[in-house]
């Protein structure tokens, strides 16, 4: 007996599992609260107790996840950054990597071809455990349909109040592994 599955964004704001499904309207609103959230990061880890529980964390971070996809598609660097600790500890093939200047260097260049022109990041799976986010990307070329680059990350991320302090990635480029100079230019890349 075939199971049916029901979306993974069937209860959030947008729905990135495939280009083209965001009307622009939205995107703007969705950039506009990821500029919110940023501001929110407070200066201390919030603990989670009764005033600050995991449930409210995890529906944060489900508020969250549309405007991260959007900041990627836009290549906003200011937010993606603004939504890590200073202390991050990211976990990947090239790490691992503490605070986040030991991987704004490779990190650009991964911004730049992901979000480069005539490509569309796309998360066909999102799932969200209390401070936990886990998602599947692939970037597709809008001409040929290639996928360039996939990968999988989990995000522990302590909502809106902590944001980002621990994040493990798989990445696999195709095609391209350093971005050439004019696409780091339409990359805002802030550290």
């Amino acid at each position: 007996m075939t199971q049916h599955k029901a979306s993974y964004y069937e209860k959030l704001s947008a729905d990135y599992s495939r280009p083209n499904l965001v009307p622009p309207a939205l995107q703007a609103e969705l950039i506009e609260f990821g500029e919110r959230i940023v501001a929110m990061k407070e200066e201390e880890l919030p603990t989670i107790d009764s005033n600050y529980t995991l449930a409210q964390i995890e529906k944060e971070n489900r508020e969250w996840w549309p405007t991260h996809c959007e900041a990627l598609r836009q290549g906003r660097g200011d937010i993606l950054t603004g939504e890590y600790r200073n202390d991050l500890v990211y976990f990947c093939q090239d790490g691992p990597y503490q605070g986040v200047e030991q991987q704004k260097e490779r990190e650009k260049h991964w911004w730049a071809l992901i979000a480069q022109p005539g490509v569309t990041m796309c998360w066909p799976i999102v799932m969200f455990y209390g401070e936990h986010t886990y998602f599947e990307w692939k970037c597709v070329d809008d001409i040929t349909n290639e996928t360039l680059a996939k990968g999988n990350v989990t995000w522990v991320r302590r909502g809106h109040r902590g944001g980002c302090y621990l994040k493990t990635e798989q990445l696999t480029f195709y095609r391209d592994v350093f971005a050439e100079e004019r696409l780091l230019k339409g990359v805002g890349v802030v550290y």
